[in-house]
């Protein structure tokens, strides 16, 4: 009844104030949900080391002692020993032999800056980076210009890390003596089979899950070209000051450690599931349709080789069995008595494929099977424009995307190349892409976001993308840079009163790209879930320093809007379905009634009017 009653004059304060919108019609005193996005770091890899405060718990490998404070190995250190599989003829999940490394392979320094540049981060100049880049507030454009690796620009081995030749087989700190915070550092291997192998789950025993203890062996075997070594069990350590301003935000507002990339893999397909629920699949004018075989995924080892994949594709049709890598998932699924949730005869995408459109809405020219078709998968725009709810999604570097689209390749539009367009998953929608008006309603640039909120002109909902140089993604961005951009829009908020009372901001990322990650997995279809991933609420509604353990994934934020506005589920077979989890008996993590999903309500305390 509190909540009803601070909803009820919520809303008669903002009729009152003549706002059309549609924020006024939410049901609890949020009228405004900012969705932030980075890039590719697990809730291990950022939080390992975090201690909450007083009061608080925290699955991580601190509180499981698998490491100390300090990032050494731990009493539990086994916990997350990597194993080294045997070869086997086919693609497997649940390897039939493995072995456990002595030392990990050392990490890798591949694709890693190794000194400023005139043209790209780091940049050799401050001027240079200001110039492109508008979304950092101006103290903090000089991140931009630092953080090189100073190795040789051939170097493969990345020696900055402690002990990087002898690495104990298990996590380890990435910071040092040598290698400081503000550092760009390698990437590794984050895609669909991959992953799945990474997870290593098999649903024998008492608890369901997977053991994720097959990271730098799929890393270093499935993807010549790609090596990565050992930097799937790197992590931050917020005790000697990495990750600040996340670490802050956590101890101030609410932060959940039991919140999950939806999709197995990378990039792509978990922005479609944050805005759908569900996955697009390939399609002709009439349905769907098969595309070119040299493009559907094919990862049983090729003859002779101990996991290097046949043909590392992006497109599947899980529906059936006899499609190469779908029976062992398939059998997983099985053992737990669930569905794949794959409708016959679809191949989904299942790894990073553009969109069918441009950032103008022309329709993207090129060969069958390298773009997604058009798609008519229901969107949350869709839901919240037939329910007269306003929503944007401000991609950075997106006016400039628009201009080379059209054919500008002038200097000043060099900046659109940072536009992902993978990360906006309404690029992939006919329904936004084919009309003019409602691209230029409801596709924006993050320039305009920082705009809105000055202005105090925000939509009821807001998805975010900041540009590829300041995403967080390893080796192209850091950590750091999406802390500067995080922080810039905050205080922006922060900066106005009327906004900042009825706002939550949701600081995540789109997936752990690869990272490995001690928590739980529940397993819900074919398509993930995958490993655990930051979450960060922060409102006046959410203060407090407190730990949420209820299991959510990205729809969990779908959920959130939908109950926040009164809207349905997407389609009948989108994730938004699932019921909200009911914690199993002295176990929080695990839901008894799974597959389940959490609508983050818990996040808030609504009882306080801040």
């Amino acid at each position: 009844m509190v909540v009803l009653a601070l909803a009820l004059s919520f809303f008669a304060e903002t009729r009152s104030e003549g706002k059309t919108d549609g924020s006024s019609a939410a049901v609890t005193p949020i009228r405004h949900v900012i969705v932030i996005v980075g890039e590719n770091r697990t809730f291990d890899h950022i939080f390992g080391l975090y201690r909450p405060r007083h009061g608080q718990s925290v699955w991580n490998l601190l509180s499981r002692r698998i490491l100390n404070a300090d990032g050494t190995p731990g009493l539990n250190y086994a916990l997350a020993e990597q194993f080294q599989a045997a070869a086997q003829s086919l693609y497997y999940i649940d390897p039939q032999s493995k072995t456990p490394y002595a030392t990990l392979p050392p990490p890798s320094a591949a694709q890693v800056p190794n000194a400023p540049s005139n043209t790209r981060p780091p940049f050799a100049w401050i001027a240079a980076a200001s110039a492109v880049e508008p979304d950092l507030a101006p103290a903090d454009r000089k991140l931009l210009t630092t953080g090189a690796s100073g190795l040789a620009k051939t170097a493969s081995v990345d020696t900055r890390v402690a002990n990087y030749a002898a690495l104990p087989a298990g996590p380890f700190q990435l910071t040092g003596p040598t290698l400081p915070y503000d550092s760009y550092t390698g990437d590794t291997v984050h895609r669909f089979f991959q992953m799945w192998q990474q997870s290593d789950c098999d649903g024998s025993g008492a608890k369901p899950g997977c053991r994720g203890d097959l990271y730098p062996f799929v890393a270093v075997t499935c993807c010549p070209g790609r090596l990565s070594g050992s930097n799937s069990m790197a992590v931050y350590n917020v005790n000697d000051g990495d990750a600040p301003y996340l670490k802050r935000l956590a101890d101030n507002f609410t932060i959940s450690d039991n919140f999950h990339q939806s999709f197995m893999g990378g990039t792509g397909a978990n922005h479609v599931m944050l805005a759908s629920g569900d996955d697009v699949f390939f399609s002709d004018s009439r349905g769907p349709a098969s595309p070119p075989a040299a493009y559907i995924a094919n990862p049983n080892p090729q003859p002779g080789t101990l996991n290097r994949y046949i043909r590392d594709a992006n497109w599947v049709d899980c529906s059936d069995p006899a499609q190469p890598g779908v029976a062992p998932i398939a059998g997983y699924l099985r053992r737990l008595g669930l569905s794949s949730n794959c409708a016959a005869g679809h191949f989904y995408m299942i790894n990073n494929t553009p969109p069918g459109f441009l950032p103008n809405g022309a329709p993207r020219v090129g060969r069958p099977g390298t773009f997604v078709p058009p798609s008519t998968l229901r969107t949350i725009g869709d839901a919240l424009t037939e329910r007269g709810v306003s929503w944007a999604y401000y991609g950075g570097a997106f006016d400039a995307a628009v201009k080379r689209a059209g054919g500008d390749r002038s200097a000043a539009t060099a900046v659109g190349q940072a536009y992902c367009q993978i990360c906006n998953p309404f690029q992939y929608a006919s329904s936004i892409m084919t009309d003019a008006a409602a691209r230029s309603e409801h596709l924006k640039d993050t320039a305009d976001l920082l705009r809105d909120l000055a202005a105090g002109s925000l939509p009821a909902v807001s998805l975010v993308k900041p540009d590829a140089m300041i995403d967080g993604h390893p080796a192209s961005s850091k950590v750091d840079l999406f802390e500067a951009f995080v922080k810039n829009v905050i205080d922006r908020l922060d900066a106005n009163a009327r906004l900042e009372r009825d706002s939550a901001v949701f600081v995540t990322f789109d997936e752990g790209g690869g990272y490995y990650d001690s928590g739980y997995i529940q397993t819900l279809d074919f398509f993930g879930d995958g490993p655990r991933i930051p979450l960060i609420v922060v409102s006046r509604f959410s203060r407090g320093g407190r730990v949420v353990h209820t299991y959510c994934d990205h729809v969990s934020i779908l959920k959130f809007i939908e109950r926040n506005w009164r809207l349905k589920p997407l389609t009948a077979r989108s994730r938004d379905n699932l019921p909200n989890p009911i914690a199993s008996a002295g176990n929080a993590y695990v839901p008894k009634n799974r597959p389940a999903i959490g609508d983050l309500f818990d996040m808030f305390d609504f009882k306080k009017r801040g």
